[in-house]
């Protein structure tokens, strides 16, 4: 099993990223993390320890809400305690033929996986805040190498 400890943060496709920011930021006083264009907006709580809590992805004012481009939950991202338990998540959904992707985004290392209905989630491990650097205010996405990780964050790491 994979020890989620909470969900980490949501992340929806919305008809315009900018005008549903402004709607999170006056109900819940969150902050912009990081703008990409009209494209996407990424929201933190004022009283979050997360990298961002809300994704917002625009899809455009014509879209229907038909898969696999459509308004609502993009996905949910789940949160494990340690990168041990990342890579044994990766283990785990593999050997469930769910795994779909993995990912480095500078502060968190995530796996995709799709459940039976094609519904994405993630499993998230958040890089220790201390060691975010410049990733602090910019969104990135790249390979992830998980050995090196272990290697970098892992139980056994030299610190």
């Amino acid at each position: 099993m994979i020890p989620a400890t909470r969900i980490n943060h949501a992340v929806l496709y919305v008809r315009d990223a900018r005008t549903s920011s402004d709607f999170y930021r006056a109900v819940f006083g969150f902050e912009v993390v990081e703008e990409i264009g009209r494209t996407a907006v990424f929201l933190r709580s004022r009283h979050s320890d997360n990298h961002h809590d809300l994704g917002l992805f625009s899809v455009g004012a014509d879209v229907a809400p038909l898969a696999p481009r459509r308004l609502g939950l993009y996905h949910l991202a789940w949160e494990v305690p340690t990168i041990e338990d990342l890579a044994d998540a990766r283990t785990h959904l593999a050997g469930l033929g769910a795994l779909a992707g993995a990912s480095d985004h500078g502060v968190s290392k995530s796996l995709y996986a799709h459940d039976p209905d094609g519904n994405e989630f993630e499993v998230v491990w958040n890089v220790p805040r201390e060691a975010w650097g410049d990733h602090e205010h910019h969104a990135i996405v790249q390979p992830l190498d998980i050995d090196a990780e272990l290697t970098r964050f892992g139980s056994r790491a030299d610190r």
